[in-house]
């Protein structure tokens, strides 16, 4: 009895996009990979995207959620970390990102949604963050961070988060740090941990 090939997953994103189609049609295709979690979906402006996340996309995702965490934790701050979990305006948009807090308390719409991206259109993700009011939105791409802040119904860019919560976080430890922790999460932690018990300048 000749053994199965094992499945790895993709080492680079698998990205298809779909335009001119209904809210109605894109429901049918969320129901049919309701049992592939690792699929993300989105809708927005009869567009829908369907991204298969490669292993260097979840491995950058995992470790900037575990660093934010970890930054929660040594500032005993309150969070709930909500993942990829859908969010919906009914008829209008959909979205999924690798990584979605709440601060504080639970929220219906997370505080702060973080997209890692391997392929195009990062930006244009921000359109559907907007129409659902994400109030913040971090990319993750080519080794840098872009933060960008809903006000008045359109994003800024911005250098520091607006978040109170992460008010103290400095976007380049975390930077360094996640580059750092490729090679090893443990020395990523201890320099980050490191660094926040330390006194600021």
């Amino acid at each position: 009895m000749t053994q199965a090939p094992l499945l790895t997953p993709p080492s680079t994103d698998q990205r298809l996009v779909y335009s001119g189609t209904t809210w109605q049609q894109f429901k049918l295709i969320q129901a049919g990979f309701a049992d592939s979690p690792g699929i993300r979906l989105a809708y927005y402006d009869s567009t829908i995207e369907i991204i298969m996340p490669g292993r260097e996309h979840e491995v950058f995702s995992r470790l900037i959620g575990f660093l934010i965490g970890l930054f929660c934790l040594e500032n005993a701050i309150e969070f709930e970390p909500t993942g990829s979990m859908t969010q919906e305006r009914e008829e209008e948009v959909s979205a999924q990102a690798d990584e979605s807090y709440c601060f504080g308390a639970s929220k219906p719409i997370p505080d702060l949604v973080i997209q890692v991206v391997f392929t195009s259109g990062g930006l244009n993700k921000l359109k559907r963050y907007q129409a659902l009011g994400v109030p913040e939105v971090w990319f993750w791409q080519d080794g840098l961070f872009s933060l960008y802040r809903l006000r008045d119904r359109h994003y800024d860019k911005i250098t520091h988060s607006e978040i109170p919560e992460l008010a103290t976080l400095s976007i380049d430890l975390l930077t360094r740090c996640v580059l750092m922790a490729q090679t090893s999460r443990l020395e990523a932690a201890q320099e980050f941990r490191k660094a926040l018990k330390s006194p600021s300048p």
